[in-house]
């Protein structure tokens, strides 16, 4: 019986134009969806329009079909703490591509100098250059951050000033993320921007979560330069959200080579391969300090890319 309920509101429904939709077009949609959802575990209701050409209304009830069908679970919260109760946490992360998070992590030192005023971003992969920059710190430095590992990392550090941007703490993510968070970033204008980001392609790089790509964005109009951290288990993805073309991106530091960059179709001008913790062209000698890692070659090189 209680199908016979479900069948008869599917064909009773109609799309934005307000025809009618069969119940099989209906169903097909809705198993999209819970695919989609079970691929991604967290969507914001926006990009689920964006996947399945629907209006939202249209969403919201095939997400209500789901939960009464409990093929899926709704949650609470808010968009921001859904992204932090289902997305993996910090520490679940923090493992992964440990190896190729070290290499970067040391290799994005090099553009840093004493007196600059940075911003290091939300992720495991700047949290790993935080650990390199305590390990070998470039000092006078201002650091602002929305990373909580990375500001009490860094705060004790002689000569170093930390900021947090103000924002909505998500505990599992061990960030600062929101409308007040990005208007806190307002007040600066950094030398040099630390970004992350769950995937990148030949259309450029991508994030997990609306509110961190709009809080990139603002970091990125008030950076002079813009360096990106991403280890090789993001290439060839796409994530939920789009954030930058490459032609905006000032540098990529990977461990990814020039050759597999240009297999998955990225071609960046000027690409070159340069030893950990080497200066780069272009920077003052204050790029590697003395207490800068060691710049001698070894058998684990990065490519760092430059636009």
């Amino acid at each position: 019986m209680a199908g016979a309920v479900i069948i008869d509101i599917a064909h009773k429904h109609r799309n934005s134009r307000g025809v009618k939709v069969p119940f099989h077009i209906v169903q097909a949609r809705r198993d999209r969806l819970a695919e989609l959802l079970g691929q991604h575990h967290y969507l914001p209701v926006k990009e689920l329009c964006r996947r399945l050409g629907v209006s939202e209304a249209t969403a919201r009830r095939d997400l209500a079909a789901l939960v009464g069908e409990k093929k899926i679970k709704r949650t609470h919260g808010g968009a921001l703490s859904e992204f932090n109760d289902r997305f993996p946490s910090f520490r679940d992360r923090q493992g992964k591509s440990a190896r190729a998070k070290a290499k970067i992590a040391k290799a994005a030192l090099a553009f840093m100098e004493p007196g600059g005023t940075y911003f290091l971003d939300s992720g495991t992969t700047i949290c790993a250059m935080a650990e390199a920059f305590r390990d070998h710190p470039i000092t006078p430095a201002t650091i602002v951050t929305s990373n909580l590992p990375v500001g009490e990392m860094l705060a004790a550090i002689p000569d170093v000033q930390v900021f947090l941007v103000a924002g909505q703490l998500l505990h599992l993510q061990s960030t600062l993320l929101g409308e007040t968070a990005q208007r806190s970033l307002e007040f600066w204008e950094f030398d040099t921007a630390f970004l992350s980001a769950e995937a990148m392609n030949p259309e450029g790089i991508w994030n997990s979560q609306s509110a961190i790509v709009d809080q990139q964005r603002v970091v990125l109009q008030r950076s002079t330069r813009a360096v990106f951290c991403i280890d090789g288990s993001k290439l060839n993805r796409e994530a939920p959200h789009f954030l930058v073309q490459w032609d905006r991106v000032d540098a990529l530091v990977t461990d990814v080579s020039t050759e597999r960059l240009a297999q998955a179709g990225i071609i960046l001008q000027d690409a070159q391969r340069a030893p950990k913790g080497r200066g780069l062209p272009g920077m003052r000698k204050a790029s590697a300090p003395e207490n800068a890692p060691s710049s001698e070659p070894d058998a684990d090189e990065m490519p760092i890319h430059i636009l």
